[in-house]
């Protein structure tokens, strides 16, 4: 594990061999398990060369992790990254295949029963949708303003996104155009990049 020492914390580990920290947000000494009993009963004490960071050793009493495990250090890098890049692959895939539908609704002559589709319906009158991501949108703020539940915050930014990806069929934009924005200004900030919009 790892944890913030000052003099009093290495002083009180060295007299009493237990594993001991300084909190920065408390402002107080701590032990390791004086709470759930998971002591870290230290053998040896090491600095490093440049004597700004110290290496208990010792032996745990129990999991020395608040997660249960016996390490704090049980998340690989790899698999993180692996993991992330599957989400993004899933994230990607799924607006995707909402940007297909769409454009398949962009196409149909219209339903068996002769009644347009409501992306359809959207997609050939302006006004009701300019009319949908504004009312949207709205109720996408509200979740924060009246601090609503986050799956109801969820809802209405998939209500935004669909309405927003029916307006870009509208205007023959695609969604790796405004992915490819967003890539570009990962690389500058806010105000950098609203002074080169204007120019």
């Amino acid at each position: 594990m790892q944890g913030f020492a000052n003099k009093d914390a290495l002083l009180t580990t060295i007299s009493s061999r237990k594993a001991t920290f300084y909190s920065r947000s408390r402002s107080t000494l701590w032990t390791k398990g004086e709470t759930s009993l998971n002591f870290i009963n230290v053998s040896e004490i090491f600095l490093d060369c440049d004597r700004d960071s110290i290496m208990y050793l010792g032996k745990p009493d129990g999991p020395t992790c608040h997660t249960g495990s016996e390490t704090c250090y049980f998340t690989s890098i790899d698999d993180m990254i692996s993991s992330q890049a599957e989400e993004n692959k899933l994230a990607l895939t799924t607006l995707y295949a909402l940007e297909s539908t769409i454009n398949q609704r962009k196409e149909d002559r219209g339903s068996a029963n002769g009644k347009p589709s409501w992306t359809k319906r959207l997609l050939l009158d302006d006004n009701l949708l300019c009319s949908k991501i504004r009312e949207e949108a709205d109720e996408l703020c509200r979740t924060l303003e009246e601090n609503e539940e986050k799956t109801r915050t969820a809802s209405e930014m998939a209500d935004v996104l669909y309405h927003a990806m029916v307006l870009l069929a509208k205007r023959g934009v695609k969604v790796e155009d405004v992915l490819q924005i967003l890539r570009v200004r990962f690389s500058q900030s806010g105000i950098e990049e609203k002074k080169n919009r204007k120019a």
